[in-house]
């Protein structure tokens, strides 16, 4: 059993388009029913999206504690207001509260509380779901909005789909990973065995191109590089081109600009799907065969 992750130094690329695409792709050939599906950016989870899968499990993800002021014990000395580097205790009709959003549960509060009337209570994250898709079980789960500990969430996102995996002898887990280079990426590619890093033809694209490698190589992982919407700035894929090749990473697809994408994502579909003879799932076909063929000898 291998694990493949799909990242992108930024977001935007087309990495959730191409991750779907393979989605499709594994469940007809010769990977059918052998193929764990993994949505591993928590903070915008959207390959539910595209696979459509029915909700099995769903449970809550508890990541951080949170002070929490008893009130009948409290005597508004403000001490803790003064201690809290982050705004997060207020003093409010001469009671003191505390904003959980702003409350980074560093306990500096408990500490220094004279009336020990503050606790750290744990507080309701995101959501974490196992659902059955058309191509396959689908890990995936929700970071709600202001919460933290997203690199803990990828974490079990990724240990669930590796653990059936493991039970059930699946080749293969398919992971759509998140954007940037921050911990929740560090938590998606550490222990993978490759890394498909989906690019554009763009300034920016180029540059957090190679902070994403970076990243990769840092954990010693294989990467592998997807020119998305090659043909919109080709001078720009010339220069990601002669990046890669002089740091020895195989350029293993070059998808042109094709208006099906969208299009596809507006039906919720994969593109392959939705239109196989499109120039944009031909070139994603050609892609996956190829990674599929590097990969052959770990399945």
């Amino acid at each position: 059993m291998i694990q493949l992750v799909i990242l992108s130094g930024k977001g935007g690329t087309g990495k959730t388009s191409i991750a779907a695409a393979f989605a499709h792709l594994a469940a007809q050939g010769h990977l059918a029913g052998q193929v764990i599906l993994a949505d591993t950016d928590v903070d915008a989870a959207n390959l539910e999206l595209v696979l459509r899968p029915n909700t099995l499990e769903s449970s809550e993800f508890r990541g951080g504690e949170i002070a929490v002021i008893d009130q009948d014990g409290c005597t508004a000395c403000g001490r803790c207001e003064e201690v809290c580097r982050f705004d997060a205790i207020r003093e409010t009709d001469g009671r003191y509260l505390v904003d959980a959003a702003a409350c980074e549960g560093c306990a500096a509060c408990i500490y220094e509380c004279p009336s020990e009337c503050i606790t750290m209570q744990e507080q309701i994250s995101g959501t974490f779901h196992l659902s059955e898709s058309r191509f396959g079980p689908l890990y995936h789960a929700d970071l709600y909005p202001g919460k933290e500990n997203s690199g803990k969430l990828v974490t079990l996102v990724r240990q669930r789909a590796r653990l059936q995996a493991l039970d059930e002898n699946r080749r293969l887990v398919l992971a759509d990973g998140p954007p940037g280079i921050g911990c929740p990426v560090i938590s998606a590619v550490s222990g993978v065995d490759r890394a498909l890093i989906v690019t554009e033809p763009t300034v920016a694209g180029a540059h957090d191109m190679r902070r994403a490698l970076g990243t990769v190589e840092h954990f010693g992982v294989q990467a592998l590089v997807c020119i998305n919407k090659v043909d919109l700035y080709p001078a720009g894929a010339a220069d990601i081109e002669t990046f890669c090749e002089r740091k020895g990473v195989e350029i293993v697809g070059r998808v042109p600009f094709d208006g099906s994408v969208p299009e596809a994502m507006v039906a919720g579909e994969p593109v392959t799907a939705f239109r196989p003879e499109s120039p944009a799932s031909i070139a994603i076909c050609a892609m996956w065969e190829q990674i599929v063929s590097s990969i052959g000898e770990l399945l």
